[in-house]
């Protein structure tokens, strides 16, 4: 079956920054093999797979070299740049079906905003676990890691300076022992997502990494739905007073990112964490993919 696709690097406004995402127009019904081959074949962190749906005005499948995974941020700004690039979607608001339950997203100028669902506060992390996945003291770590979800958990991490961030490597075996600590459905579902306290550019409030587990790529250039688990951890916990800010990441692999992140309702009571950032259509065409299910 022919399909079309795009290429799309999301939370960026220009070609090859931020995350790129390729979307596969139609291929919702395609088996889980088949999409996760694609992942492979493109070598990006994620693809989505987009299909008619009964509740929403689009599904969307999400998914990484290694599985099937509820939702995830760059790949929504991804898919929302592609149908409109397309003239796929009506007006400024559509609503999407995912493995998360339902996610309005919204256009406003240049800027594709999703709304993700209020956030879920799990259990805190060992600090000395979380150091050793990520070759850091512990000294290097404030306060207490915390699994925390948007839509897809991870372990927020803050940490005191740049150059702790910079200096952090993944250990995949100190990773495996964190994950079971945590309860965690495969190793790659709780890679600690790190924050500093001060952009990677004068106009930054944050600056971020992802370190990940094979298969996937070794970093994630930027990581829409662990950035608004981010914030939610930082209002919760006092550590950002304001109720909109400037996220940064993906500096550190020469493909620079920025999120605009928004809180709903106070910071006490969260119910939603809203999420923007660009889209740039890098590439379009048609692949040929079998469907082995």
């Amino acid at each position: 079956m022919r399909y079309d696709f795009d290429w799309v690097d999301a939370f960026s406004g220009r070609a090859f920054g931020g995350n790129g995402c390729a979307v596969v127009h139609g291929g919702a019904g395609l088996s889980d093999e088949i999409c996760m081959a694609y992942v492979r074949e493109t070598s990006l962190v994620e693809c989505t797979f987009t299909g008619p749906s009964q509740v929403a005005d689009v599904r969307v499948r999400y998914f990484l070299a290694s599985r099937e995974i509820p939702f995830a941020g760059h790949p929504t700004i991804a898919t929302v740049a592609a149908l409109r690039d397309r003239g796929l979607m009506e007006g400024d608001v559509i609503t999407l079906e995912t493995g998360a339950g339902l996610v309005r997203v919204s256009m406003a100028d240049d800027l594709i905003e999703m709304t993700q669902i209020a956030p879920e506060f799990g259990a805190f992390a060992d600090p000395q676990l979380v150091a050793a996945a990520v070759s850091l003291p512990v000294e290097a770590i404030v306060g207490r890691p915390q699994r925390v979800s948007t839509g897809l958990p991870f372990c927020i991490t803050v940490l005191r300076d740049r150059a702790a961030l910079e200096a952090a490597t993944l250990d995949v075996p100190a990773l495996a022992r964190l994950g079971a600590a945590m309860g965690a459905d495969g190793i790659d579902m709780m890679e600690p997502f790190l924050v500093t306290l001060s952009g990677a550019t004068a106009e930054g409030d944050t600056f971020s990494r992802l370190l990940m587990a094979p298969p996937s790529p070794p970093e994630d250039p930027f990581t829409g739905s662990a950035t608004g688990a981010m914030a939610a951890y930082l209002w919760h916990h006092g550590l950002m007073e304001r109720d909109r800010f400037i996220a940064e990441q993906g500096h550190g692999l020469g493909r620079p990112g920025q999120a605009v992140v928004t809180r709903v309702g106070p910071a006490d009571a969260i119910e939603g964490v809203r999420v923007a950032g660009r889209g740039y259509v890098l590439m379009r065409g048609t692949v040929d993919l079998p469907d082995l299910g």
